[in-house]
C-alpha cells in the first residue's frame, strides 16, 4: 500500500494520537495497521493493542455557553488552533506546555499532548470530539482559517479574557513594555481587534506587509508605556493564572511609572 498524498510521519503521529481506531487510520493514512505501526515504532511512539480506541474525555458543551474561561480557550484556539478537515479532531499548539494543561482541564479533556517532531517546533494538545470541532467552526475555527477567520461575536462582559487568549496565541510584546502586536493574516479579524482597541481608548493601529510568498498580514498594535499597563489593567482583572505569564510581565513593565505620571497630572 502507498500513503496518501500529505501523509508525512509527523501527520502520521499526529493522527495516531488523536485517538481514531486503526481501521480508520489505515483509510485515511493509505497504509496497513503494520505499516502505520512501522512508522511509530521509527520514531519511539508508545504503541496501543489493535483494536483498542483510546477513549477520550472531553465536556462538549465547553464551547456552548459563553464564560470567561472558554472566551480566554477560543482566543488561544482562533490563533493558534487547528481543526482537522479530515477527522473529528482538533488541535492547539503552545510553546509553553502549561498552557496546553490549563486548557485540558478547563475542558475536562484527557491531556493527550504531541511533543514536537518533525517540522513542528511546539507541543500540541489534541482533542478528538465531533461536537467541539463542530462548535469551533461555528464560532470561525475552521480548516485553513488563517487568511478569512472572522472576528467573534464576543459579549462585552467577556472581550478581556478573549482579547488575552488571542494576546497569549499570536501576541507579541516587547521587552522593554513599550509596544504589543498581534499579527494576524486576516484583515476581518485584524479590524475587530482595532475596533475593540479603540473602545478601550488605547492608542492603536493597523500596519500591513507582504511575505516573501506574496500573501499579505496585518499586525495591530498597541503603543506606549501608559497603554500598555491600561491594556493589562483590563485583560488580567480576575483571570487567576489563566495566562502566559511571560506576556504579561512585559506588559506590565511600566505600571507603577504609569501610575505616578498620571497621578502628577491630575495634581496639575
Amino acid at each position: 500500500m502507498a500513503r496518501n498524498p500529505g501523509m508525512t510521519d509527523e501527520k502520521i503521529i499526529e493522527l495516531y494520537k488523536s485517538g481514531l481506531s486503526y481501521e480508520k487510520l489505515c483509510t485515511i493514512i493509505g497504509l496497513s495497521d503494520r505499516g502505520i505501526r512501522n512508522v511509530l515504532i521509527k520514531h519511539g511512539v508508545e504503541l496501543r493493542p489493535i483494536g483498542r480506541r483510546r477513549i477520550h474525555k472531553v465536556n462538549e458543551d465547553f464551547f456552548k455557553t459563553w464564560s470567561h474561561e472558554m472566551a480566554w480557550v477560543l482566543g488561544l484556539f482562533i490563533t493558534d488552533g487547528h481543526v482537522n478537515s479530515k477527522v473529528h479532531s482538533i488541535c492547539l499548539s503552545q510553546k509553553d506546555e502549561t498552557i496546553l494543561m490549563k486548557v485540558a482541564k478547563l475542558m475536562d479533556a484527557n491531556p493527550t499532548i504531541a511533543q514536537p517532531s518533525g517540522t513542528r517546533t511546539t507541543p500540541m494538545l489534541i482533542i478528538n470530539s465531533k461536537t467541539i470541532k463542530e462548535d469551533l467552526e461555528r464560532l470561525g475555527v475552521t480548516p485553513n482559517k488563517s487568511h478569512n477567520v472572522p472576528f467573534p461575536d464576543v459579549p462585552d462582559q467577556f472581550m478581556p479574557a478573549f482579547i488575552r487568549g488571542v494576546i497569549d496565541g499570536d501576541g507579541w510584546v516587547q521587552n522593554r513594555g513599550y509596544v504589543m502586536n498581534i499579527t494576524t493574516a486576516s484583515e476581518l479579524f485584524a479590524g475587530g481587534l482595532f475596533t475593540v482597541f479603540q473602545k478601550w481608548n488605547l492608542r492603536t493601529e493597523i500596519t500591513s506587509e507582504v511575505t516573501q510568498s506574496k500573501k499579505t498580514i496585518y499586525r495591530v498594535w498597541v503603543k506606549g508605556k501608559q497603554d500598555l499597563p491600561k491594556l493589562a489593567d483590563i485583560i488580567y482583572d480576575g483571570a487567576g493564572d489563566l495566562y502566559n505569564k511571560n506576556k504579561k510581565v512585559r506588559m506590565i513593565k511600566h505600571q507603577y511609572t504609569a501610575e505616578f505620571e498620571q497621578a502628577i497630572l491630575e495634581l496639575e
